[in-house]
């Protein structure tokens, strides 16, 4: 395996079909000015656009910033295993179960990670957990078209909305509680975030306020929550990540309710990375600098075995 070295030549791939597509645009950019500070002279930023993009000939590793679909749900890795290129990240199958929620929830219930209950519906039906619960599509990040259902008249409106992003639907009881977010970085949990929304819930409006017209959120880093309740966070956080066989770095979210159980969303295995996003803040409070997160990611990808 090579290692990697200021002149590897990088490819940096941004953007994709997805609904992410602009905030992926936002990470690459950071992520190319943070190398680029690091003395990483042959770094060349990709806007992609379709599912076999043109990669720069003599390219030694790519670097994916791609949110969501395509760059999320292992098409990408599996092109780029195909090209026999390296690339920074999870592998393509434990991209496509971790960015597809059913697959996720079912893999948290295997291994006994504490997860809200669930169940899986079409858009033909209504659920049979009761409300207050929440409706999510399993195949898109950012919390794209998810709806917290409080009235059963909002039954049938909820459902509509969000199956206009697929005819399968992951419908999860109501867990009231902080939302919580843990970096896990070469399998080792990272301090935890506590995500305060301005308003409503972390959805895309309060994720990316500049870019969508929400009010925004403040974070909490680290989260003001006791030791005892951090480690049981990060325990989880960690049994999720196993779970799943995550490889590199995720993130992984998590509610924490008042009496002190924590319950395990998602993992979001290309996380948000603009110098502002929480996995270089999560980096940032032991000492890891963006520009030396970034070169770490992909250091510890270069020795990755790929499928």
């Amino acid at each position: 395996m090579k290692q990697l070295t200021k002149d590897t030549r990088i490819a940096l791939l941004m953007g994709g079909p997805g609904s992410e597509r602009d905030v992926s645009i936002a990470s690459g950019n950071g992520v190319l000015e943070a190398l680029r500070s690091e003395g990483f002279t042959q770094v060349t930023p990709v806007i992609v656009d379709t599912e076999r993009p043109a990669i720069p000939e003599g390219t030694e590793l790519c670097y994916n910033i791609i949110h969501g679909t395509y760059g999320e749900d292992g098409g990408l890795q599996s092109y780029l295993e195909e090209l026999g290129i390296p690339y920074t990240g999870a592998g393509s199958a434990t991209s496509r179960n971790c960015f597809d929620k059913v697959l996720t929830k079912k893999a948290f219930v295997a291994a006994g990670v504490p997860t809200p209950r669930s169940e899986t519906i079409t858009t033909d039906q209504l659920p049979t957990i009761p409300v207050p619960c929440v409706i999510k599509p399993p195949c898109e990040g950012s919390s794209v078209g998810v709806q917290i259902v409080r009235e059963e008249s909002e039954l049938a409106a909820a459902v509509a909305e969000a199956g206009k992003y697929g005819k399968e639907l992951l419908v999860e009881e109501y867990i009231a509680g902080k939302e919580l977010t843990v970096a896990i970085f070469d399998g080792t949990a990272l301090p935890v975030i506590h995500i305060c929304p301005r308003s409503g819930f972390y959805d895309m409006n309060n994720k990316y306020p500049s870019m969508y017209g929400g009010v925004g959120s403040d974070y909490i880093c680290p989260a003001d929550i006791s030791e005892q309740e951090t480690r049981d966070v990060q325990e989880a956080a960690l049994a999720a990540y196993r779970a799943l066989g995550v490889e590199v770095y995720g993130r992984v979210d998590v509610l924490l309710t008042d009496d002190g159980k924590p319950y395990v969303l998602e993992i979001n295995t290309i996380p948000g990375m603009t110098g502002a996003s929480l996995f270089p803040k999560a980096a940032a409070a032991v000492g890891i600098s963006y520009g030396e997160l970034c070169t770490r990611i992909a250091e510890v990808s270069l020795q990755q075995p790929r499928g």
